[in-house]
Parts: C-alpha cells; sequence; structure tokens
C-alpha cells in the first residue's frame, strides 16, 4: 500500500487536534490586558503544546517522505500514535486551567512519553517494512535523540512531585532538541534522489 492516505489522514487528525486545543482557550471578560493575566497559563501551555504537534507532524512528514510503502502493522502503529496525540487537548487544558500544578503536569508528562513511545514503535514498524539495510534502517540503527528523550520525559514525570516547572523546564528543553526534523533522514532523501538523476 502506498503512504498517501496515511499521510492524509494523520495530517487531518493533527488539524483537527491543534483546533480543539485553540478552542478551548476561553476569552477572557473585559477589555483591558489585565483580563489577559488569568488565562496566561493557559495560552503558554498551547504554546508548547502547538510546538510538540509542530515536531510530531513534522518528523512524520519526514519519516513517511522516505518509505516506499505501508502495512497494516504500520497503520496500527501510526493509529496508536495519532490516539496519544489526541489526548493533547485534554491534558494542556487541565494544566494551563490548574496553573501547573502537580498532578495535571505529571499526567502531561505521561503523555508526551506514550506519544513519543508511539513514535518509536512507528519507526519500528517501518524499520522492520523497510529493512533493516534500508537507508531509513541504518539512520535509525542507534537512535540515541530518541531514547534520551525517552528518559528526560520520566525524568520530568519524576521531578512534578518536588517542582512542577523544573518538569515543565525539562519538556521544554526537549521540544527544542526536536525542532529541527532529523537531518539524517533529508541526507537519505537527497542521496536517493541523486540516485535517480544518475540512473
Amino acid at each position: 500500500m502506498k503512504t498517501g492516505r496515511l499521510e492524509a489522514f494523520s495530517d487531518g487528525v493533527l488539524a483537527i487536534i491543534i483546533t480543539i486545543m485553540v478552542l478551548e482557550m476561553k476569552v477572557p471578560e473585559g477589555i483591558s490586558f489585565d483580563a489577559l493575566k488569568p488565562i496566561l497559563p493557559v495560552f503558554l501551555t498551547y504554546v508548547l503544546s502547538f510546538v510538540y504537534l509542530g515536531i510530531y507532524w513534522n518528523n512524520h512528514h519526514h519519516l513517511f517522505q522516505a518509505i516506499n510503502d505501508v502495512n497494516g502493522k504500520i497503520l496500527w502503529a501510526n493509529l496508536n500514535l495519532l490516539f496519544w496525540l489526541s489526548l493533547f487537548p485534554f491534558v494542556t487544558g487541565w494544566m494551563g486551567e490548574n496553573h501547573f500544578k502537580t498532578n495535571p503536569v505529571a499526567l502531561y508528562g505521561v503523555i508526551l512519553f506514550m506519544a513519543a513511545l508511539a513514535f518509536k514503535v512507528l519507526i519500528y514498524c517501518v524499520i522492520k517494512n523497510e529493512g533493516k539495510d534500508s537507508s531509513l534502517g541504518k539512520v535509525y540503527s542507534r537512535d540515541t535523540r530518541m531514547n534520551v528523550s525517552l528518559l528526560l520525559y520520566l525524568a520530568g514525570i519524576a521531578f512534578t512531585f518536588f517542582q512542577p516547572m523544573i518538569s515543565l523546564a525539562v519538556y521544554l528543553g526537549v521540544a527544542l532538541v526536536w525542532i529541527v526534523p532529523d537531518p539524517r533522514i533529508e541526507k537519505t532523501l537527497k542521496q536517493a534522489q541523486n540516485k535517480n538523476k544518475n540512473a
């Protein structure tokens, strides 16, 4: 099966998730800038979640540009990823509305961890389908950044029970590490294009 329908469906789901998140932000009463202060935590949480969803969309797009076809396992692995991403509006709203209290920040970290784990499973299924000797198999043979990110999410979850703001700093730090799409995939795509041109 080709990747087109999977990509289109995933793009649609991510667009809906972002739309739901922004609709969760309630317009404040009053016209002064002071009226915006109570919704500042909600807005900051929205920005962090928007960045994370953008990172997932970007890396998802790069991943599926580099593969030839999909199978049933990849479809289910992709749905698993979308399930965890679909919980972003809930945890975003809960954390923002409660001004970064312990339990909401911890649950936010759990969802970040599960989404990252789901993306790792998706990559595993893709490599299983493409083969370990494929370009992607070589790219992800040692995926240190992903493994370190998972450990940092777990550390962030643990920190919430001592100081939730440290956890938020950890979550933001991981996001900054992933803001640039994996350059190895772009390099792989360029090499494949050059081979096709020279063939």
